[in-house]
């Protein structure tokens, strides 16, 4: 079953870490971090085994965060998206399609610290993959014509 809204599931997270006698600290940690990503089965609670993980390791706590996106988020990227001549309709629709979403979890991390490198796992929705997809789409569009732009000013301020 593919879940739509990760809201339960993070309720379930933030028990079970208490119960097993982790704290929770509210942050996220970015790609720039030495980190490792779980691999464990994929049977809709391997984050259990991650939780029970990190308590073997001495962790006195986790890192949670999540991620939702509202209409201010797609209306931007649906804005990227019709800038760009190079955007496809089967885009603009999957971005427009994102509306069904609001205000839902899409994404899940969790981690802890362990010897100077974050553990991490994450859990994701199949729309907000999509929606992370489609914005780095509209951001290397943007860069495009932000980069030939860039290039023709240059070559004014070569004249």
């Amino acid at each position: 079953m593919l879940l739509q809204d990760l809201t339960s599931v993070h309720d379930d997270m933030q028990a079970f870490a208490q119960g097993v006698g982790l704290r929770r600290f509210p942050g996220y940690i970015p790609d720039e971090m030495p980190s490792v990503l779980w691999e464990g089965e994929n049977n809709g609670e391997g984050w259990k085994d991650f939780m029970e993980l990190a308590r073997a390791s001495g962790a006195a706590f986790l890192t949670i965060s999540t991620q939702q996106i509202d209409a201010d988020d797609v209306d931007l990227l649906l804005d990227e998206l019709q800038r760009s001549s190079l955007s496809r309709a089967e885009d603009m629709e999957s971005a427009r399609q994102l509306r069904h979403y609001y205000g839902r979890i899409g994404h899940v991390q969790i981690g802890f610290p362990h010897h100077g490198v974050m553990f991490l796992c994450e859990l994701t929705t199949e729309w907000y993959e999509s929606y992370k997809v489609l914005q780095e789409m509209a951001d290397d569009l943007g860069g495009l014509l932000m980069g030939g732009a860039s290039e023709d000013e240059s070559e004014e301020d070569e004249r």
